[in-house]
């Protein structure tokens, strides 16, 4: 009984976008990226898929981060929000989940010089609208004359 099974790493992370969850999970496999149970070259529309991919075309120019990046699983799970709020909140998950796996700093330097939300989480959210008016905002005008 003193075999010792090799332990196989995961990692999960999180990104959200307004109303959209994304949740993230990261293991050893064939170099697969999908969204929602969806390959990633199949993703629609082009936007979004060029978004998801950004995280991973900026990790593959590292050259000490490139050769791991070809042997993990992405698989991100999406809720809620339409599909570009979802496209981002994906787009962080797997961001920080690269960063998780890889444990780079360079990698973390390079995500936050080239686009800040890549890393941290939007929280911005619609306002809700109020009683009596046409939004958020937006009242009745007055005329007293």
């Amino acid at each position: 009984m003193g075999t010792k099974e090799k332990v196989k790493r995961i990692v999960n992370q999180v990104g959200k976008r307004k109303t959209a969850i994304a949740r993230v999970t990261i293991k050893e496999g064939k170099g697969t990226v999908r969204i929602n149970k969806k390959s990633l070259d199949i993703v629609e529309p082009e936007v979004v898929r060029e978004k998801l991919s950004e995280p991973l075309s900026i990790a593959s120019e590292l050259p000490d981060v490139s050769g791991d990046i070809g042997s993990i699983e992405v698989d991100v799970n999406v809720r809620g929000g339409g599909f570009m709020g979802q496209a981002e909140a994906a787009r962080t998950a797997i961001a920080r989940g690269l960063v998780d796996w890889t444990k780079n700093e360079g990698l973390k330097d390079m995500y936050l010089e080239y686009d800040r939300s890549l890393l941290v989480s939007d929280v911005r959210k619609k306002e809700p609208k109020k009683f009596g008016a046409k939004g958020a905002r937006a009242h009745r005008q007055k005329s007293y004359r």
